[in-house]
């Protein structure tokens, strides 16, 4: 199973904002969108970063409410992971959980097509093992 066959069952929208808007505006959007994770892009649309709500605490407990009018380039995490369509869920559930990111944005060349959370991939994982013991099931009672 795939990156890719992920995205297809939970789709390719990714929510993102520009890299010189202030937190706040970043924190508007995560509470709207229900989500747990921001894109942060940079002047060329090009991925600049990510904003996740442990970025939106840790900049606020570090800089009190002044946090809220900074960049996002200052509070976004800056050296963002990534993963490709044709990657393997279990390789980044792993990898996922070995560098403690929760949030992947998936890439091919430059180009973002979409974006995967730990959750997306255990979600996926489960259906998967329902699948295969629902088979062996068939098999078993077939075999009677």
């Amino acid at each position: 199973m795939t990156i890719n066959d992920v995205l297809k069952t939970k789709g390719t929208v990714v929510y993102t904002v520009q890299c010189q808007q202030p937190l706040a505006v970043a924190i508007e959007r995560l509470h709207e969108k229900e989500i747990g994770a921001l894109v942060v892009l940079g002047d060329n649309d090009e991925i600049a970063g990510i904003v996740s709500e442990r970025d939106v605490v840790g900049a606020l407990a570090m800089r009190g409410q002044a946090a809220l009018t900074e960049p996002l380039e200052r509070c976004a995490t800056e050296d963002v992971y990534t993963c490709a369509p044709s990657d393997d869920v279990n390789t980044a559930m792993n990898w996922m959980t070995r560098e403690r990111v929760r949030h992947l944005p998936v890439v091919e060349g430059t180009k973002l097509l979409g974006i995967v959370s730990i959750g997306d991939l255990v979600k996926q994982r489960m259906q998967a093992i329902k699948d295969e013991a629902n088979v062996l099931r068939d098999m078993v009672i077939a075999q009677r």
